[in-house]
């Protein structure tokens, strides 16, 4: 292990109470639909009622005449996006895919796709006037299955649209937006030096990342055409930068503070309405608020990509693996921005194997342009490798556990996509699985066991901190990532380790783009270790500052002064001749200054106590976790009884294990969720059948048993805590671990998720056939 990474903690990896609980619990917390200024409008959408058509005109004339309707907008009102890249975005991405998706231009592209908004005085009059707007269509054939996206036959989306990743390039436009493959080794030659080889195909469906409060925003705007926005969102400086490249505002004229958010799970990292916000509130000089019913939420923002996996794998008949290939087909919804690339990249990211091809393609449909879910894109491919190992290890007879160790990268491994591994704690996880008393547990009659690994690379990105110190000595954290998962308890702890202080001193607050630095968001599993970096940077600037005036005060050299325990402390007699100029409270005997103490005195020696840090965080370290899952299945009706669930993962270092504790769970949930009910249903008009949580069936409380959690702390080389990531990695091992318990308890081979009571009840028939 590098030396240089911290091992011995005091406050990080200690469980203090979530410094936002008392805000919540009292209901003092504002959330994104909980603020309203006076004059303000409420904006309500015109929705495409065709999942494909060509937007001929609109007349807004009835609407107007009602009093009290103020402002109108349509897709004409935002700039010509051109072919500019989208700036500050994680994946590359065009601005011609992400303009339409605010507010349609030209054709509506799916059911439900916003051709206009109108503001008006209430929110029920906003709705009354919206309903009285008159546009007129040309309904276009659409298409909704991916595979019947990819016909000779079929509608075409986009005509300019060529695949990218394909050498030679295509000349015929076509609804596959990307076609890539990543190769190492002989694959061919892999399989033939197999003993074994198993091939199947796996389906998961579309879904939605289900966060509680749906999306809301409110802006206003100045004489001068400088823009405030308050909104739910996982980056308050991306809502920035967006909306000032999708309405032309400029950047500087733009302040964005993030309200407390209700979930977002990736699906907050972009925007939807706070373009419309502003660019109404400009047009009507007054602020204006939007927020979506949960039934827009649902059929207009980003969903998650459905798939389709064929996956062929290859084992000598020691359990060595030979070969892995993997063809991922993806559905991105109308506008490139799937997650195509982890997908392709990190199916087969667990297992050391010479021979690996993966081929990904990303298919344009009349749906929704989908987005991030915690692990964008991993999920889908790692559920069919994850399947086809556990077939593979049961045809070969060797326990699954024993089957991934034999096979687990480490240390110095190098994937398919090419960066060496660090060290890694998959091991480890794999090791603690075997001996944990779940695995070695016998099963009940009618259940099944299933296993699964997963691996997430996690990011870094960039980040900002200031700390201010009070005169009391209370300190007092800025950042610019919104809360998701307990980032302000591990910013609080953090600042606490450096300055050795209790965690009670430390005050975290997330604050708006003209208040601190620029921070990416909060995604990526990045604001831990990136902005939490830049907090462990800042408050090491005010230790070496708190030293340096201890040492002035004392009238010895910096050396000679160490900061413990909260204090400075010098290590040598010195001279005293300055101490009472100084004013300062000291202690002679013991030659030590506490931090209340410099900060009480700190207008006389040198001013007030700040620091800001900010930095581009390349020390990021993958994520790796194993779930094992028990099953239980009624062969009467197909229902799924989750009997035991057990979540392990490398953490690195947990600087708050019970928020680690709960994305590990959350994670679990919700990749439950994915296997076993949730999916977009759509009948044959394209329209969304089941746009709410009535029809779409998310797990409650009462569905699940208590998730166990087991934390491997294998230190991140990289950082200087050791810290990684841990929030995307939790969702990856859930569906491939769900679905061979419930085909081991069935006795089925169904891979075709979700796996709901009627489909796995016909399963179970045709199995006894």
């Amino acid at each position: 292990m590098n030396d240089s990474v911290k091992t011995d903690f005091k406050y990080v990896g200690t469980r203090p109470v979530r410094p936002d609980g008392p805000d919540k619990v009292t209901g003092r917390a504002k959330y994104g639909a909980d603020l309203n200024l006076p004059g303000m409008l409420h904006a309500h959408y015109v929705r495409s009622p065709y999942a494909h058509a060509v937007i001929k005109s609109i007349d807004f004339s009835e609407a107007l005449k009602l009093p009290g309707v103020i402002a109108t907008m349509t897709g004409e009102d935002l700039p010509e996006p051109g072919d500019k890249l989208m700036q500050g975005a994680e994946i590359e991405m065009k601005l011609s895919d992400m303009a339409p998706v605010v507010m349609a231009r030209g054709r509506a592209m799916f059911h439900g796709h916003p051709v206009a908004a109108v503001a008006a005085t209430s929110a029920s009059l906003a709705a009354e006037a919206a309903a009285l707007v008159r546009v007129e269509y040309e309904v276009l054939p659409h298409v909704i299955d991916m595979h019947a996206a990819l016909e000779d036959d079929a509608p075409l989306l986009h005509a300019d649209l060529i695949t990218t990743g394909l050498d030679p390039a295509p000349t015929v436009p076509s609804n596959l937006s990307v076609d890539l493959a990543l190769e190492m080794g002989d694959v061919d030659l892999g399989f033939a030096d197999a003993d074994v080889v198993v091939e199947r195909t796996y389906s998961v469906p579309m879904c939605h990342q289900g966060y509680i409060e749906p999306h809301a925003a409110i802006a206003s705007a100045d004489e001068t055409g400088r823009v405030e926005i308050w909104c739910c969102t996982q980056g308050p400086f991306m809502v920035r930068n967006f909306t000032s490249q999708l309405t032309g505002i400029e950047p500087g004229k733009i302040k964005v503070t993030a309200s407390e958010i209700g979930g977002g799970f990736g699906g907050k990292t972009t925007v939807y309405i706070e373009p419309v916000a502003a660019v109404l509130a400009l047009k009507s000089g007054r602020p204006v608020k939007v927020v979506l019913s949960r039934e827009e939420v649902f059929r207009a923002t980003g969903p998650v990509s459905c798939s389709e996996t064929r996956v062929r794998i290859g084992a000598k008949k020691d359990g060595t693996l030979t070969a892995i290939d993997i063809d991922i087909v993806m559905d991105s919804g109308c506008y490139s921005s799937s997650s195509i690339m982890p997908a392709t990249m990190f199916g087969a990211a667990c297992y050391r194997c010479e021979n690996q091809r993966s081929r990904g393609r990303e298919v344009l449909t009349n749906k929704p342009r989908v987005w991030a879910y915690r692990a964008p894109g991993a999920p889908q491919s790692i559920m069919a490798v994850e399947c086809a190992v556990n077939e593979l290890a049961e045809e070969l007879g060797i326990d699954p556990v024993d089957f991934r160790l034999h096979n687990a990268v480490e240390e110095g491994d190098i994937p398919v996509f090419g960066l060496p591994f660090q060290a890694i704690g998959y091991k480890k996880a794999l090791q603690a699985a075997k001996e944990h008393p779940h695995y070695q547990a016998p099963l009940g009659p009618g259940q099944g066991r299933g296993l699964a690994s997963a691996f997430w690379i996690n990011s870094g990105q960039q980040s900002s901190a200031t700390i201010n110190i009070a005169l009391d000595g209370a300190i007092n954290v800025l950042t610019g990532n919104p809360d998701i998962g307990g980032s302000r308890a591990s910013m609080a702890l953090l600042a606490a380790e450096v300055f050795g202080v209790p965690v009670e001193t430390v005050h975290p607050t997330v604050a708006d783009t003209d208040s601190v630095g620029y921070c990416d968001g909060t995604g990526g599993s990045r604001t831990t270790l990136a902005t939490g970096g830049a907090v462990i940077q800042a408050a090491e600037k005010l230790v070496l500052e708190l030293r340096h005036r201890a040492a002035a005060i004392w009238g010895v050299d910096l050396d000679e002064v160490e900061w413990v325990d909260g204090k400075a402390v010098a290590r040598t007699t010195g001279d005293l001749e300055n101490l009472m100029d100084a004013g300062a409270a000291v202690q002679l005997e013991n030659r030590e200054m506490s931090l209340v103490e410099l900060a009480e005195t700190s207008g006389a020696t040198g001013g007030p106590l700040s620091a800001v840090a900010s930095l581009h965080a390349h020390n990021s370290a993958p994520a790796f976790a194993i779930n094992i899952c028990d099953a239980a299945v009624d062969r009467e009706t197909g229902k799924v009884d989750i009997t035991r669930f057990t979540c392990i993962q490398d953490a690195g270092k947990a600087v708050h294990p019970a928020y680690v504790e709960g994305q590990m769970q959350g994670g679990a949930v919700q990749g439950i969720g994915w296997a076993l009910n949730e999916e977009y249903l759509y009948d044959e008009n394209g329209v969304l059948e089941n746009p709410g949580f009535l029809d779409y069936r998310m797990p409650v409380a009462s569905d699940l048993p208590m998730i166990d959690t087991v934390i491997i702390e294998e230190p991140n080389p990289l950082h200087p805590y050791g810290i990684r990531g841990v929030g995307e990695v939790p969702i990856c091992p859930p569906m491939p671990a769900v679905a061979t318990a419930v085909n081991r308890a069935a006795g089925t081979a169904l891979y075709d998720l979700p796996l709901s009571p009627p489909k796995l009840l016909a399963a179970i028939d045709r199995a006894v056939e």
